[in-house]
């Protein structure tokens, strides 16, 4: 991601649990009291076409997050988060040089609660120039506690044929896993596609929600049939599908899908979609991200049933 909005996605959860009503919300914190309590390492798990190595397909943003200082108080609950993330089966942890401090404090908390080599970790470059890439992605290792990085990515399209030369080069010389290339506005999906149909990177991020659908129309099916893994970045479209639906409660029917939350059933939308590998919501509350990672277990919405929630959504938005 790059340059956002600020929003406030903690406060915006807690208010949607405030006005649920007191039935619908006592389910959906019983159940998360229950997932806490009780580990299920079975979360969905989505192959990497590039090599078949599966990865949970719910993951940890880091955008705005993960951008706090050296503390102890003020890297407890990130700190939390991240042990809670692997006791309950997540793995994948998204940053960039952008997000200010994050790359370091995930290092620092992974590091600390010896869990570094548990996680799969994601940077980007995000500068212009061959040395200046190299120079930065050197620190973003070093930050980050790793001498090989699982995904390296190339951060919303930024010098990426310049990159894209080094990143073949490092790949070959086992300092990265896998390459990739990110955006976040649909005015991207064009070029995206261009750069996904030439197989030139492993894998693909960008924006994409229940409401932001501009994806569908053909990159999600490009990195399908081009064997790309797909990260979804967005998918509460910061903050706002929260904001939509405050004070109103879950249809019924999505208990089919064993939904709980509406944070469920918008990433069970996106999860619904077999192209996508990986979705990436940022908290730094673990009971936001218990209740995000819920949305890797239990059953999916066909294309019917996405079709009953996009309906729903655009009824009360």
């Amino acid at each position: 991601m790059a340059s956002h909005k600020l929003m406030n996605p903690v406060f915006s959860r807690r208010e949607i649990l405030k006005t649920m009503g007191v039935a619908g919300g006592a389910v959906a914190l019983n159940s998360l009291d229950s997932f806490a309590k009780k580990p299920d390492k079975m979360i969905l798990q989505r192959a990497i076409p590039a090599t078949g190595e599966k990865i949970p397909a719910v993951g940890l943003g880091s955008w705005q997050q993960f951008d706090v200082g050296a503390s102890a108080g003020e890297r407890a609950s990130l700190k939390e988060v991240v042990q809670k993330m692997n006791e309950l089966g997540g793995k994948v942890i998204d940053a960039s040089p952008m997000y200010g401090r994050a790359e370091q404090v995930i290092g620092d908390l992974t590091r600390d609660l010896k869990l570094n080599d548990q996680f799969f970790l994601a940077t980007k470059v995000w500068t212009t120039g061959k040395q200046a890439g190299i120079d930065q992605m050197n620190e973003s290792l070093q930050k980050m506690g790793r001498k090989t990085m699982d995904l390296m990515q190339i951060h919303n399209l930024q010098d990426w044929q310049t990159h894209l030369k080094t990143l073949r080069d490092w790949k070959s010389q086992g300092r990265i896993r896998y390459i990739g290339i990110t955006h976040y506005t649909d005015s991207a999906h064009a070029r995206l596609e261009e750069i996904v149909k030439s197989k030139a990177v492993d894998f693909v991020q960008f924006n994409y929600s229940i409401r932001s659908r501009n994806a569908e129309k053909s990159l999600l099916n490009a990195a399908r049939d081009n064997g790309v893994a797909v990260i979804i970045n967005e998918p509460f479209e910061q903050g706002a599908l929260f904001r939509a639906v405050k004070g109103k409660d879950l249809p019924a029917w999505a208990a089919d899908y064993d939904i709980s939350s509406w944070a469920q059933l918008f990433l069970k939308y996106i999860l619904g979609n077999e192209a996508v590998t990986c979705v990436i919501p940022g908290t730094s509350d673990v009971k936001h991200l218990t209740d995000n990672l819920r949305a890797g277990l239990g059953r999916l919405p066909d294309q019917a049933g996405r079709k009953k929630m996009v309906e729903w959504i655009t009824k009360l938005s």
